[in-house]
């Protein structure tokens, strides 16, 4: 994802252009027009156009390929490289155009982005193993950009606390067979990503497993 995260950080917004944009129906670009548009709208947002986006906001811009990737039961890693990839080649034409209008259509489109109560899974083994997998990915993410170190601490120290009760509990929930305890993996992260968006589930997790 780190070319997908540079990407997003050096959007430096023009006038608005006179191209209407709309909404593409194919799912990648869909998700990839979104996610550009998340880009734009955090740039908008700085008093400093050079300066690094915030946390939240490079983690709101994430939620879009994690939710192409989690369209169904286990989350792909392929479909969310794809739509990675489509920002890159997407971001030139909506930013120079009226991307402003797709705020609401993107909300719309990806209600999980404009949740804003989140509850994690009732069953304790679930929300652990979804919060691990979650900030797994965001921490994937973000590691190699050290700007983003402070806030990726309480990631650090939440997937150090699950990972000894994952280890004990994932046999009898998935068996013993690394593919097997992959598959619930994908499947848990699926889910997560569907609860709202990623740093707000996070907050949840932190205080409900991080103590």
């Amino acid at each position: 994802m780190t070319r997908f995260l540079l990407l997003a950080g050096a959007v430096v917004l023009s006038s608005c252009g006179p191209k209407t944009l709309a909404l593409p129906d194919e799912p990648v670009d869909r998700a990839a027009t979104c996610g550009v548009v998340a880009a734009a709208e955090a740039r908008a947002a700085t008093v400093d156009v050079q300066s690094d986006l915030p946390f939240e906001a490079m983690v709101r811009i994430l939620h879009y390929p994690l939710l192409a990737g989690s369209t169904g039961e286990r989350f792909s890693s392929e479909a969310a490289a794809s739509v990675q990839r489509r920002m890159t080649d997407l971001q030139d034409g909506i930013i120079d155009g009226k991307w402003q209008p797709l705020v609401a259509e993107c909300k719309a489109a990806f209600p999980a982005t404009a949740v804003e109560t989140v509850k994690l899974p009732a069953n304790r083994f679930d929300a652990q193993l979804g919060c691990y997998e979650l900030g797994d990915f965001i921490r994937s993410a973000l590691d190699k950009q050290g700007e983003y170190d402070k806030d990726l601490q309480a990631y650090r120290d939440l997937g150090q606390k699950l990972d000894t009760a994952l280890s004990l509990a994932m046999p009898a929930r998935a068996g013993s067979t690394a593919a097997a305890q992959q598959e619930e993996r994908t499947k848990a992260l699926s889910a997560m990503a569907k609860l709202g968006p990623p740093a707000a589930v996070m907050r949840e997790c932190v205080a409900k497993f991080g103590g």
